[in-house]
C-alpha cells in the first residue's frame, strides 16, 4: 500500500491543494535592505509626530502663566490697599502650578523627542553623508528596549529646570519686581525704609520677615533649577548619555 493510500485527506484544503505555496512564519523570511528603510522612516515620522504633538502642547500653559500673571498685576496695581500685594504673591502660586503642568507635558515631549534623535542621529546622518556606519552600533537595542518599556529621559526637577530656563524665570522676575514696586507704593506715597517695608510685607498672622524669607527661599529654589537646565533644551537632549535610558 503507498504513502499516498495510507494518508488520511485533510478535512480543510490546504494552500498546496489551491495551488498556492504554503505559507511560511514572518521570522522565517529575511528582512531585505527596502524593508528596513521603509520601516524606519516610517517609524521615524510616526515619532516625529507624536513629538510635535506634545510639543504644541507645551505652549498653551505658559500663556495662561503669562496671562495670570498680567491680570493679577492689574489687579494688584489697581487697588491701593495695603494687603494687595498678597494678589501677586497669589500670582507666584498659580504660575508655580502651571509650571508643574508644563514640566510634566515636556517630560512626556521629551520621550518621543529623544527617540527622533536618535533615529536621526545614527540613520539619516549616515544616509546624507554616504557613510553607512552610525556613530553608536547598539542604538537599535536602545530604541527598541524603550519601545518596549517606555521610560522617561529626564526628572521632574530638570524638566521644571529647562523650562524655568527658558520661560518661566523671567515671569518670576517680573512678578518679583512687580513685588518690590508694590510694597513701596501702596498703600501710601513711594516709601524705601526697611521697616515699613517689612511691615507691608506681613500677610495675615505671618510677619513681614516669615514672608521675605519665604519669597527668598523660593527665589533661590528656582534660580538653581534654572541653572541645573542648562545644557538641555528641545534640541539638545541625552542622546550623548545612554543611562538616561534606562533607569
Amino acid at each position: 500500500m503507498s504513502d499516498d493510500e495510507t494518508t488520511a485527506p485533510d478535512p480543510d484544503p490546504s494552500p498546496d491543494e489551491e495551488g498556492t505555496p504554503p505559507q511560511k512564519p514572518f521570522e522565517a523570511y529575511p528582512l531585505t535592505r527596502e524593508e528596513y528603510i521603509g520601516v524606519i522612516t516610517h517609524f521615524y515620522r510616526g515619532e516625529l509626530g507624536r513629538a510635535e504633538d506634545w510639543r504644541a502642547r507645551l505652549d498653551p500653559t505658559t500663556n495662561w502663566a503669562v496671562v495670570t500673571a498680567g491680570g493679577m498685576l492689574s489687579i494688584a496695581f489697581t487697588s491701593p490697599y495695603r494687603e494687595s500685594h498678597v494678589t501677586i504673591l497669589l500670582a507666584m502660586i498659580l504660575v508655580t502650578v502651571f509650571l508643574g503642568f508644563e514640566a510634566r507635558r515636556f517630560r512626556y515631549f521629551d520621550v518621543w523627542r529623544s527617540r527622533v534623535r536618535m533615529i536621526e542621529e545614527n540613520f539619516l546622518i549616515p544616509v546624507i553623508r554616504r557613510n553607512l556606519v552610525s556613530p553608536r552600533s547598539d542604538w537599535r537595542d536602545f530604541v527598541a528596549l524603550d519601545l518596549d518599556q517606555p521610560t522617561f529621559k529626564i526628572t521632574i526637577p530638570q524638566a521644571i529646570g529647562i523650562r524655568l530656563r527658558f520661560n518661566y524665570l523671567w515671569i518670576y522676575y517680573a512678578l518679583l519686581l512687580a513685588w518690590i514696586a508694590k510694597l513701596q507704593v501702596h498703600p501710601e506715597g513711594v516709601d524705601t525704609t526697611p521697616a515699613r517695608l517689612l511691615r507691608r510685607m506681613q500677610v495675615g498672622p505671618f510677619d513681614g520677615t516669615i514672608v521675605l524669607a519665604a519669597v527668598t527661599l523660593f527665589y533661590v529654589a528656582i534660580s538653581i533649577l534654572a541653572l541645573r537646565g542648562r545644557g538641555r533644551d528641545e534640541i539638545q537632549g541625552v542622546e550623548g548619555k545612554m543611562w538616561q535610558w534606562k533607569r
